[in-house]
């Protein structure tokens, strides 16, 4: 499966910005699709996604502030974060895994300003 991600950028605490990740090819057999975020000097984390098109888990830390959702017309799936904190600043990866694959795409970075 091939992702684009696109939509981060700088901005000031308080603030909101959409990811939006654009996937295409063997969608058919998709297990899991969402978001992980890597900040400077740290793991690469999980942040938000939808296991087997069941339910939406959040990671604690962006529970009430960030929202998953999916265009499944456009193959698109979107991160909306609201409420930006300066420790929510990381590149930000899409993420896809079924059977026989785990694929990335190439990650947009958000740089959250105090």
């Amino acid at each position: 499966v091939q992702l684009q991600a696109s939509g981060g950028g700088l901005v000031q605490a308080g603030g909101s910005l959409r990811l939006s990740c654009a996937f295409s090819g063997s969608t058919f057999s998709i297990k899991f699709i969402g978001w992980y975020r890597q900040a400077p000097g740290k793991e690469r984390e999980f942040v938000a996604g939808i296991s087997s098109g069941v339910s939406t888990d959040y990671s604690d830390s962006v529970k009430g502030r960030f929202t998953f959702y999916r265009d499944n017309a456009k193959n698109t799936v979107y991160l909306q974060m609201n409420s930006l904190k300066p420790e929510d600043t990381a590149v930000y990866y899409c993420n896809v895994r079924g059977f026989g694959y785990n694929d990335w795409g190439q990650g947009t970075l958000v740089t959250v300003s105090s």
